[in-house]
């Protein structure tokens, strides 16, 4: 299993040292989220500063961005990387769409479908020394590449596309034309089971793509700490994540899949009201449990496989700041000897 971990995003200068240090306590990847803050710039940061963890946004959101402007950031990091960049795209919802980055919304399935072939055509381009740029499509149309304009061929390889997903038709999207999924926080090992794999594995089938060839990450929380204190502060956190999740519509399915349904209803209209803060206590011990691995350091990789062995190929963990970098490594080592099905992504220009 690869181990990964996040870097902080407000901080270019902290960036860069907490990529340094994830690289030296063994994890296999940084990440950045597009929250308050920009998700490639830090990873900028983290490339130079870096030789072998790879980098990657967990997620940027696709439409608000040209899929031009964002094949040129992620070519740029990925060739600054060395070939250590994958890019994490997801679509975010209707009312962000339009009323925070004020861009139209449509379909978001097939927009982003189109989206990620335009990226693989203009890449293609560039690593053809800007040859043929040809992409017609309903949302986006790409025919104009001169030689000033495209960067010098990379010789690194395809730039791995992930996608986060929540909902069964975009699991079968990024097992169709995606080298990976984002798999929510927010989902429970029976929603996972019963509904994320089948609909992964019906795309993969589909597209003929192996599944050693695919990554799959996440699917859920993790709460640990060196102490049952530290354990017991991490889960309320979780609580809190759930309870706020849970108010989103189109996360009920996950809801849904325990006969929760009353639970997700009860959640959005607290939403409504603005009750925020008053979510965490509607949720049970019981609810909890199904979305998170929970123990101290000295049985977390125990409690890792169990809750995503199997499924995950990749999981995101958080160290306290006090934990010794010798500490981290152990567990990081632990965890990685965990079992999954992910080898490597495709190098050929030329997949689906």
């Amino acid at each position: 299993m690869r181990i990964e971990t996040s870097i902080p995003l407000d901080d270019w200068t902290a960036s860069a040292e907490a990529a340094c240090e994830a690289e030296r306590a063994g994890f296999d990847g940084v990440l950045s989220f597009e929250i308050a803050n920009d998700p490639f710039i830090p990873l900028a940061f983290a490339a130079t500063a870096t030789e072998r963890i790879r980098i990657g946004t967990a997620i940027a959101v696709a439409f608000p961005r040209s899929p031009m402007v964002t094949a040129m950031t992620s070519w740029d990091l990925h060739v600054q990387s060395g070939g250590r960049f994958t890019l994490g795209l997801g679509t975010q919802v209707k009312g962000h769409n339009e009323r925070r980055f004020s861009v139209p919304w449509s379909p978001p399935l097939p927009r982003l479908r189109e989206y990620i072939g335009a990226l693989r055509a203009i890449w293609k381009c560039w690593e053809e020394d800007g040859k043929d740029l040809s992409f017609e499509g309903e949302h986006y149309n790409f025919s104009l590449m001169t030689p000033e304009f495209a960067p010098e061929a990379s010789g690194l390889g395809p730039i791995p596309v992930t996608i986060s997903a929540v909902r069964p038709a975009m699991m079968r999207l990024a097992g169709s034309v995606c080298d990976g999924v984002r798999l929510h926080g927010f989902a429970t090992r029976k929603y996972l089971e019963e509904t994320a794999l089948p609909e992964l594995h019906a795309g993969m089938t589909k597209a003929e793509r192996p599944r050693n060839q695919f990554e799959i990450w996440g699917g859920g929380f993790i709460a640990t700490g060196k102490t049952e204190e530290q354990v017991a502060k991490k889960l309320e956190w979780v609580r809190y994540r759930v309870g706020f999740y849970g108010s989103t519509r189109s996360y009920h399915g996950v809801l849904a899949a325990h006969g929760w349904d009353d639970l997700g209803m009860k959640l959005h209209e607290m939403s409504k009201r603005g009750q925020w803060k008053e979510m965490a206590a509607e949720i049970s011990d019981d609810v909890l449990a199904e979305f998170c691995a929970v123990g101290t350091y000295d049985v977390l990789a125990d409690r890792v496989k169990e809750r995503f062995g199997g499924i995950s190929d990749s999981v995101t963990l958080e160290f306290d700041a006090d934990t010794p970098t010798g500490e981290a490594r152990e567990i990081i080592q632990d965890l990685q000897k965990i079992p999954s099905e992910f080898t490597s992504y495709p190098t050929d220009w030329n997949r689906r």
